[in-house]
């Protein structure tokens, strides 16, 4: 008898034994789980909705409140680097109607020296000897004699129409800048037409004669210099032999006070 309860008391034992994890497991299975903590982040707008008043059955309704929307974040200010503009209107000038606005006149071109009377030299057969200075006015050159059959050739300005002359001089004075003094019957004439002359003028950049003058005998005309070279090659003056201040610059140092001067 006290075998059969040992017995008894083994199987159940045993059968405790194999049927404790089932139990425990259906436990916690079947047990009401723990509330799951929320951030306050989620409950709050939901908790807000739920209305505080009850029904009349005492009971309370879950009404939807309205959801607040979030403001918009300011936005930031755009910084701008043009240049600022001016608050006042800006005034416009009027244009008559069918009126052109008139464009500004163009330039006129400067007139430009001609290449064909650049200084050369040249082959020049002639009876006189180096030195001698030799005036085409209708071709509008002066040699210089350098050598037999060698001269050197320079562009020149003539006198103009009723201003020729052709004749034997020699240099009788040279003058570095020289100062201007228009004879009276010169001044008389540019008065007729409305230009008043200086009684004098003192030599420099500005001067007519330019930047040197060989004086011809005793007579009022000269080799000289000029602030025009466009003219050199044409008949414009009142009867001087008119040079390029760097041509005439150059004959001034090869030439000599008392050098024969011929004009044809």
């Amino acid at each position: 008898m006290t075998r059969t309860v040992s017995l008894h008391c083994c199987a159940a034992a045993l059968l405790a034994a194999l049927t404790l994890p089932a139990a425990a497991q259906n436990a916690t299975r079947y047990a009401t789980p723990p509330a799951a903590a929320l951030s306050a982040d989620l409950v709050t707008p939901w908790i807000n909705q739920l209305s505080n008043k009850p029904a009349a059955d005492g009971r309370r309704s879950l009404t939807l409140a309205p959801v607040r929307k979030a403001s918009p974040a300011p936005r930031q200010k755009q910084v701008s680097f043009a240049p600022a503009q001016s608050s006042e209107p800006r005034k416009q000038r009027a244009v008559p109607t069918g009126a052109r606005q008139a464009s500004a006149p163009a330039k006129k071109p400067a007139p430009e020296f001609d290449p064909q009377f650049e200084m050369q030299i040249v082959e020049y057969d002639s009876a006189y000897k180096p030195g001698t200075l030799i005036i085409d006015t209708q071709a509008r050159f002066l040699y210089l004699i350098e050598e037999p059959g060698k001269a050197r050739r320079y562009g020149v300005g003539v006198g103009r129409p009723g201003f020729e002359w052709a004749g034997e001089h020699k240099v009788t004075r040279k003058a570095e800048w020289p100062g201007w003094t228009p004879p009276p019957e010169m001044r008389a004439r540019e008065a007729a037409n409305g230009k008043n002359l200086p009684e004098y003028m003192a030599g420099g950049p500005e001067n007519p004669l330019g930047a040197r003058a060989l004086y011809l005998g005793d007579s009022m005309y000269r080799i000289h210099g000029t602030n025009q070279p466009w003219s050199i090659g044409k008949a414009v003056s009142s009867g001087c032999i008119r040079m390029r201040n760097e041509d005439v610059i150059d004959l001034y140092e090869r030439v000599g006070v008392g050098a024969k001067v011929i004009v044809s």
